[in-house]
């Protein structure tokens, strides 16, 4: 098959790539497939057979994939240009026509470039004067940070593009003709040997200038291909790496003055560092970009289905379609087609490196080489900006962005390969024509294959770059996207949230505690209809302030994202579809928790009731609470310092309080459960004793003689067990603590602060004496304790209820999709073995007591027993903390509650706790 008819075949094969993604804009926008619709890339296509045409006519022997590439790129150009800025989709393929108009005047007009060589120093004065063109007073103007345009009238015109053409001629055509110049080195420089200086001043010229075009034009971008090309181009010409060494040298110089120069260059070098911190300032389309890019992930959103391509204000990528229109095929396409556009760009740097290597003249190689350089540069240089790979800097993304200039640059390029590549001979013929390099022909074939040799290099080099934009882009759309799209400040989350329809977040026996309801304009908005009912446990969804509870926790599940009932729900997922999010029910009860929340009606504290043979929480409450409906309100008066929202703290899961008394329920445990003492074990009990040599003293310094055990935890005498815990010792009394949860992260649907616990090896017997008895007071490295959440003493008094069996605590009672279908229920789960069931139901019997005949008598009902544990903790400034830890019926318990009241009165926790309980066993019918 003839080169030409190769061509032809991929021109075919790519049309099907450019014709699909219009055809998916015309239905995502409720078109109807048809000719009228499809004319678009059906005139692309036409264009790219009439440059077949003249391809043949003109460059018969030119290189067979290069055009097509280029339509395949310019195709996705076109269509992404329409998607993001339809008004200017017409003006965009005027300039593709006008580009391909160029690609073959450039065949016509150029047919021999060694010719061309003549006048290279002619082509290079015309370049320098096309780069420093925008300069020029009145036509001249700056846009994007950068001087870099001609404006006449409302045409305006980026020179550059066309300079580095002509540039990329002059340093072929100069390699050409001192190449053997510039390999041997004869000027010695102290213990370095160096070519002449007449033949680095080149080189030198071209490091200046580049540096001049960032300073005068501030054009990063322009100055890092212009210099690089021409170290790529030196380098393949000579063959010596001290060109490259010395290359980098003075790169590196130039990036240090630069950076201490210019606050352009820091302002971007700080913003590719942490674009987040000026998210809403000089980082917020880079942020943009990188939000639009997590969306891709694997498939894409879909065409027109993205973000980034709309307009600002609807969460858009500004200028997306010029600079940042990368970002949009990422979203759009997902990895998998960006990846897709970087391949071509990795086939279309093959193809130019192989129409180098069969160039038949050293200046048509080096063109091929310049001018490849240039497309594949490009593509790294705004690739790897705008995915935060390298800092950003203006330039265009090679026949995809939007910009007639770049695109009729580009179509020239296309041209001088072609024209390079129809001058090549093929392998055989050419090793025997090259004589030229070198004296001898057998020095002219090895000179040939050292150049092949670098080529590869190059190929290489190229090859690598594109790999580490696809390890980047797989790092952003996979690794990353989860962190990028929870961001609170995610526009794109938030646009998308307002566009889905949660769903409801209810109570187990059916109040509705969060709602999504409908707008007119599309959008959901997120209400509370309880109120303060578990407000803390629904906790919140704001675009401000991002989530909070089990909002937060069930988060995806919410959205419809996991957690799915059925096949047809993971179909949809896959696919992108939108549907009502899952409903998540809670295992609280609405009537349960209200009593909760009664119960501490104007105090500060926390309740917990949960089931202690399940580990379901039948409620859970802190005061203050706060309207859920108002939330908005109380984080904003905080975040204006105005307020230290109290209210929005959750008092059960995330304080620590020292437990006072109720502590002693582990002591007791301890002590039954290793045989350190009985029930009936009779202890000294006076108000005041000295144990390691400091005071542990009874409430109020009340004496209560000779006591035993039993008796001592009625009347929660703290001097008998200080004494426990001196027999018991910190080893012991730290280990049985920890088989309760303490020093431990208990898995639970909320935020839940870690119970603790001193180093045992740091307490001293005063301290181990106060610790037994609920009271942190040491002070050394490791935390003092005990420090316990009202949770944590609930799953005390569970263990204790529930055969010594601490169950996994769990909020959410089942998860249903939109058509009621179940898709998880929760199993009781074992998380901790606390201690043995006959030391549970020996320390039920003596608790039973603290209700009947102690502290804890407040906490009784009429007609169930209650078994239970006061405590107090001194605050220490003449307050006290009010706990209670309860737990019904005593024989069978099937409710377990824990709370504490702040600053409370005597025996207002187990006031608090009485409500709770009766409300409790009659919900549960155990009453």
């Amino acid at each position: 098959m003839t080169r030409r008819n190769i061509e032809l075949m991929l021109l075919l094969i790519a049309s099907p790539i450019v014709i699909v993604l219009f055809a998916m804009m015309v239905v995502t926008g409720g078109q109807e497939l048809s000719f009228n619709t499809l004319g678009v890339p059906l005139g692309i296509f036409a264009a790219f057979l009439v440059a077949h045409i003249a391809v043949r006519l003109l460059a018969p022997a030119a290189d067979p994939a290069i055009l097509p590439i280029s339509f395949a790129l310019s195709g996705i150009g076109i269509a992404f240009v329409t998607r993001i800025v339809p008004d200017l989709a017409v003006n965009q393929l005027l300039w593709l026509f006008i580009g391909i108009a160029a690609m073959i005047a450039t065949l016509a007009v150029v047919r021999n470039l060694d010719k061309l060589a003549n006048y290279k120093y002619t082509l290079t004065i015309v370049g320098i004067l096309l780069l420093l063109s925008p300069m020029l007073p009145v036509i001249g103007y700056e846009s994007g940070g950068g001087q870099l345009w001609l404006r006449f009238g409302s045409f305006s015109f980026q020179p550059g593009e066309l300079a580095k053409i002509l540039i990329v001629f002059f340093i072929a055509a100069y390699l050409a003709a001192n190449r053997e110049m510039l390999s041997v080195f004869t000027w010695k420089v102290g213990p370095l040997w160096l070519p002449s200086l007449a033949t680095l001043l080149p080189l030198i010229v071209m490091w200046a200038l580049a540096f001049i075009v960032v300073v005068l034009e501030k054009d990063l971008g322009l100055a890092l291909v212009l210099f690089s090309v021409f170290v790529i181009m030196l380098y393949v010409a000579t063959g010596k790496k001290l060109y490259l060494v010395v290359s980098i040298g003075l790169a590196a110089i130039a990036a240090v003055a630069l950076y201490g120069m210019m606050g352009h260059v820091q302002t971007r070098v700080a913003i590719w560092q942490d674009p987040f911190a000026e998210a809403q300032g000089g980082g917020f389309q880079l942020v943009q970009s990188l939000y639009s890019i997590a969306d891709g992930d694997l498939f894409g959103t879909g065409i027109g289905r993205g973000m980034g391509g709309e307009p600002v204000a609807q969460g858009g990528i500004p200028v997306a379609e010029s600079d940042f229109i990368f970002p949009v095929i990422a979203e759009e396409t997902g990895l998998l087609g960006a990846a897709g556009v970087l391949l071509l760009y990795l086939c279309f740097a093959i193809r130019g490196i192989v129409t180098a290597a069969r160039a038949k003249s050293d200046v048509s190689s080096f063109t091929a080489v310049g001018l490849t350089s240039i497309i594949v540069l490009q593509a790294f240089i705004i690739v790897g900006g705008v995915t935060r790979l390298i800092p950003l800097t203006g330039i265009t993304l090679p026949f995809i962005s939007q910009g007639g200039s770049s695109l009729i640059a580009s179509f020239i390029i296309v041209g001088c390969l072609l024209r390079c590549g129809d001058e090549g001979t093929g392998v055989d013929s050419e090793m025997r024509q090259t004589g030229a390099i070198g004296a001898h022909g057998s020095d002219a074939v090895l000179g040939r294959v050292a150049l092949g040799k670098r080529l590869t290099g190059t190929m290489i080099v190229f090859s690598v770059l594109f790999a580490v934009l696809v390890a980047n882009l797989t790092y952003l759309m996979v690794i990353k996207a989860p962190e990028y799209q929870s961001m609170p400040s995610n526009n794109h989350t938030i646009a998308k949230e307002a566009r889905m329809e949660r769903g409801t977040i209810s109570t187990a026996d059916g109040t509705v505690l969060a709602t999504s309801v409908h707008q007119e304009d599309g959008s959901y908005k997120r209400e509370y209809p309880a109120g303060e009912l578990a407000a803390h446990i629904v906790g919140y969804t704001s675009e401000r302030f991002g989530t909070a509870g089990i909002e937060a926790a069930y988060n995806d599940t919410l959205r419809g994202e996991q957690n799915f009932a059925s096949f047809t729900d993971v179909v949809n997922s896959l696919a992108g579809i939108q549907t009502k999010g899952n409903d998540v029910v809670l295992s609280i009860d609405s009537r349960i928790q209200q009593a909760a929340q009664d119960a501490l009606a104007g105090q500060v504290g926390a309740v917990v009731a949960l089931n202690p043979e399940t580990g379901a929480v039948y409620a859970l409450a802190s005061s203050p609470t706060f309207d859920a409906a108002n939330y908005e309100e109380l984080l904003t008066a905080a975040a204006d310092g105005g307020s230290d929202s109290s209210e929005l703290f959750n008092r059960a899961t995330q304080a620590l309080y020292a437990p006072g008394s109720t502590f002693k329920m582990v002591t007791l445990a301890a002590a039954l459960q290793d045989h350190i003492a009985t029930a009936d074990t009779t202890y000294d009990s006076p108000g005041e004793m000295d144990i390691g040599n400091a005071p542990v003293t009874n409430v109020k310094k009340r004496s209560y003689g000779k006591i035993t055990l039993e008796q001592a935890m009625w009347y929660s005498s703290n001097t008998v067990f200080g004494q426990v815990g001196v027999q018991l010792g910190s080893d012991l009394l730290v280990q049985m603590a920890c088989s309760f949860g303490f020093n431990e992260d208990i898995p639970f649907d909320l935020p839940l602060a870690t119970s603790l616990m001193p180093d045992p090896e740091e307490m001293t017997t005063w301290e181990t004496a106060w610790a037994a008895c609920g009271e942190p007071v040491g002070e050394h490295e490791s935390p003092a304790g005990p420090q316990a959440t009202v949770l944590q003493m609930a799953l005390v008094g569970a263990a204790i209820a529930n055969e010594g069996a601490i169950m996994q605590p769990y909020l959410v009672d089942g998860i249903y999709n939109a058509n009621g279908e179940r898709s998880f229920s929760p199993i009781p789960v074992k998380l901790k073995q606390a201690m043995d069931a006959d030391t549970a139901a020996a320390e039920i019997d003596i608790m039973k007591g603290v209700v009947t005949e102690g502290t804890g008598g407040k906490a009784a009902l009429d007609d169930v027993a209650v078994a239970g544990k006061t405590g107090t903790h001194e605050r220490g400034d003449g307050s006290d903390d009010s706990w209670f830890v309860g737990m019904a019926p005593a024989a069978d318990p099937k409710v377990v509650v824990a709370v504490v009241i702040e600053k409370g009165e005597s025996g207002a926790g187990a006031s608090a706790a009485h409500d709770v309980l009766e409300t409790a066993l009659e919900v549960t019918g155990a009453l």
